[in-house]
C-alpha cells in the first residue's frame, strides 16, 4: 500500500503525529531551559500575530476561521496560544508580587490572559477560548484575591439563573434579599449604601442583558448547545443527537465493555466525532466502567504529578507555569468527559493525549515537556 493511500487512514496520520511529537519532545528537552523565560514575551507576541493572520487567511471550516493549512497538514494556532499565554503570564507574575499588586498590574495580567481568547472568539472558535479561563486557578495559587474568583462564580450563577428563571422573579428575589440584609445591619446600610446600590444595578444589568447576549451575540449552534444542556430531552434526534448517542454508548458498555473495536454505537458511526471530541464515549463502550475509571485515574495521577512538580520549583516563573499546565489539562479533561455524559455543554475541545489530531497532541506535548525541561534544572537559581 502506497504512502498516499495510507494517508487516507486516520490511524496512520495519528502515528505520524506521534512520531513528530517524539521529535518535538527531544527538541524541548535539549533547548536551554532559560529560553522559556527569556523568550516568553516574544513567543506570546508572535502567537498574537499568528492568530490575527489566521483570522484573515484561514479558510472557513464548519463556520470557523481557526485552521492554517500547510499542504496536507492543518494546524490550529489556538491550541498553541495556551502555551505562549501561560509562559507570558508566568513571566509577568515572576516580576511582581501578586499579593500586593496594584491595579495596573492586574490590568496587564488580565490583558495578557484575555487577548488570545478574544482573537479566538473573533475567529468563531468559542470552545478553545473558554480554556483560558482555567488560568485563573493558577493565578489564585500565586496570591490573586479569592474575591475575584468568588465574583466570577456568582456572576456565572446569576447568568445561569437568568436563563432558567423568569427575569422578574429573579430581580424581585435578589432585591428582597439585598433589602433584608441592609435592614438587619444598619451599619452596612449607613456605610455601604452606594456599594449595595451598585451591586443591585450590576445584577439587574446582567439579568436584563442575558436576553440580548443570548439572542444577538451567541451563534445559533452555541444557543443550541446551551438549550440541550438545560433540557437534554428537548430534541434527542436533532440538536441533542451527539450527547444522546454518546450516553447510550457509554451506558451500553456496562462494567467491562464490549471489547476493543466491538462497540456498536461507535463502530456503526452513531456517535459523531467519536475519534476527537467524543472519544471518551468510545472508551466507555469498548472498555466499560472499569476502563473509564482507569483512564480517569491516570489523568488524576498525571495532574497530581504536575502539581507536585510545580510546587517543588525554586522560582515563581516555574511554579506558576506548572500550575498553568495543570489547569489547562484539568479544564480539557473535565469539560470533555462532562460533555460526553451530558454534564457540560458541547464546546468542541479534545481529550488530552487521546483525541485524534496533530495540533492538540503537539500542544499538550509542548505544555507538558517544557515543564519537565524547567524541572530538570530547578536547582539552578538562574530564573526569575
Amino acid at each position: 500500500m502506497g504512502f498516499d493511500k495510507l494517508m487516507a487512514f486516520n490511524w496512520f496520520k495519528q502515528l505520524l503525529w506521534i512520531a513528530t511529537a517524539v521529535v518535538l519532545i527531544v527538541v524541548l528537552l535539549v533547548v536551554d531551559y532559560k529560553a522559556y523565560d527569556t523568550f516568553a514575551y516574544a513567543l506570546y507576541g508572535g502567537m498574537i500575530v499568528l492568530l490575527l493572520v489566521t483570522m484573515v487567511i484561514a479558510r472557513p471550516i464548519a463556520g470557523s476561521r481557526s485552521w492554517l493549512e500547510l499542504g496536507p497538514v492543518r494546524l490550529q494556532p489556538a491550541e498553541f496560544a495556551k502555551f505562549t499565554t501561560a509562559l507570558a503570564a508566568s513571566r509577568f507574575m515572576a516580576s511582581i508580587n501578586l499579593r500586593y499588586q496594584n491595579w495596573r498590574d492586574q490590568l496587564v495580567l488580565a490583558g495578557l490572559t484575555l487577548l488570545p481568547p478574544l482573537l479566538i472568539v473573533a475567529s468563531n472558535e468559542s470552545g478553545q477560548a473558554l480554556v483560558f479561563g482555567a488560568l485563573l486557578l493558577a493565578y489564585f495559587r500565586e496570591g490573586m484575591s479569592p474575591l475575584i474568583l468568588l465574583l466570577l462564580a456568582v456572576a456565572g450563577i446569576i447568568l445561569l439563573l437568568a436563563l432558567l428563571v423568569p427575569k422578574l422573579w429573579l430581580v424581585t428575589g435578589f432585591t428582597l434579599i439585598l433589602v433584608g440584609v441592609l435592614a438587619l445591619n444598619r451599619r452596612v446600610l449607613r456605610h455601604h449604601l452606594i456599594l449595595a446600590l451598585g451591586v443591585w444595578l450590576a445584577v439587574v444589568g446582567m439579568v436584563v442583558g442575558v436576553d440580548f447576549f443570548y439572542n444577538n451575540v451567541l451563534q445559533p449552534h452555541q444557543r443550541q448547545r446551551i438549550e440541550i444542556l438545560i433540557n437534554p430531552s428537548s430534541d434527542p434526534l436533532g440538536k441533542g443527537w451527539n450527547v444522546t448517542q454518546s450516553k447510550i454508548a457509554i451506558g451500553s458498555g456496562g462494567l467491562l465493555g464490549k471489547g476493543f473495536l466491538q462497540g456498536t454505537q461507535t463502530k456503526f458511526d452513531f456517535v459523531p466525532e467519536q475519534s476527537t471530541d467524543f472519544i471518551f464515549c468510545t472508551v466507555g463502550e469498548e472498555f466499560g466502567w472499569v476502563g473509564s475509571l482507569v483512564v480517569i485515574a491516570l489523568y488524576l495521577t498525571l495532574l497530581w504529578r504536575i502539581i507536585y512538580v510545580a510546587e517543588r520549583q525554586k522560582t515563581v516563573f516555574g511554579r506558576t507555569y506548572g500550575y498553568c499546565v495543570a489547569c489547562v489539562l484539568f479544564f480539557h479533561i473535565t469539560v470533555n468527559v462532562g460533555m460526553t455524559i451530558g454534564l457540560a455543554p458541547v464546546v468542541g475541545i479534545p481529550l488530552p493525549f487521546f483525541s485524534y489530531g496533530g495540533s492538540s497532541l503537539w500542544s499538550f506535548t509542548i505544555l507538558l515537556f517544557s515543564l519537565l525541561a524547567l524541572d530538570a534544572y530547578r536547582k539552578q537559581d538562574l530564573l526569575r
